[in-house]
């Protein structure tokens, strides 16, 4: 498992998908705004769902996020396209509803990085998403992504057209987060003056 300081990143189990589906599929405006194509039902147990992993795919690593206190599923995340020729990939993540806003999606992102650059060797990574997608966007820059050009209307997303956001992080400019058990305690102690 890949740790950062609130999530780590694990291999996709087959009973995480009952739980992810509803949530995060099944959603017709959440699954819109964060697929490339149109939604579409799937039927329950299908080998075609999105979230059932293809082991020889060797252009997508998808993961199972997951709190490290207790273990509980928090969503998914995916390094996809990966081009080992040109050493970049793009990133990807979705939180299931009850846990957006806590400051996973900044952890994701950071420990997605972390895979990408550390363990892949990767050069670039990229985030595509919609321009009003104000918690990526702001899970993206935190991680040091930077603002490389807007898509004009280039998602078609439930009857109107949306601009995207392209965002980009190079190696070099990488500053990784420190990991959680990592981190020292710096607080003062009883005698300490």
């Amino acid at each position: 498992m890949l740790k950062g300081s609130k999530v780590g990143l694990r291999a996709r189990h087959e009973d995480d998908i009952p739980i992810l589906k509803p949530e995060l599929y099944d959603d017709v405006v959440n699954a819109s705004r964060a697929e490339g194509g149109p939604w579409r039902p799937i039927t329950p147990g299908s080998k075609d769902s999105p979230l059932v992993v293809d082991d020889k795919e060797q252009r997508h690593v998808p993961f199972s996020v997951v709190e490290l206190e207790g273990g509980t599923l928090v969503g998914t995340a995916s390094l996809w396209d990966i081009d080992n020729h040109n050493r970049s990939a793009h990133i990807g993540l979705g939180l299931r509803p009850s846990f957006r806003g806590k400051g996973y999606g900044t952890d994701v992102v950071a420990v997605l990085c972390l895979y990408g650059f550390v363990v892949r060797g990767l050069q670039r990574l990229q985030i595509e998403t919609l321009s009003d997608n104000a918690a990526m966007l702001g899970a993206a820059e935190r991680n040091g992504f930077i603002r490389e050009g807007v898509l004009r209307s280039s998602a078609w997303v439930m009857g109107q057209f949306l601009d995207e956001v392209l965002l980009g992080l190079l190696v070099h400019d990488w500053k990784p987060a420190p990991q959680a058990e990592d981190r020292k305690d710096t607080s003062t102690q009883p005698g300490d003056t």
